[in-house]
């Protein structure tokens, strides 16, 4: 999933639950915000995240900033 996630060009179609077991893997602690939104704490650092709907996939933007958020919490493939 981490190649997926850090592949060129950026893929769209990611599923959302994949993403979140990656964040789980890598030791991340997840809580529900309000909406769809889902708070990521990994390595000291904070972002929150909006699961997309009603589709289950992620556009190639959210795809983006989950890649930004991983490489600031010093996790690449």
């Amino acid at each position: 999933m981490l190649d997926a996630i850090f592949a060129e060009p950026v893929q769209a179609g990611i599923p959302w639950r994949d993403i979140e077991a990656l964040f789980v893997a890598c030791g991340a602690e997840l809580s529900e915000g309000q909406g769809s939104r889902v708070r990521v704490a990994l390595n000291g650092l904070r972002a929150v995240f909006h699961r997309p709907h009603p589709q289950k996939e992620t556009d190639k933007g959210a795809v983006k900033s989950v890649r930004r958020f991983l490489t600031e919490a010093e996790v690449w493939p």
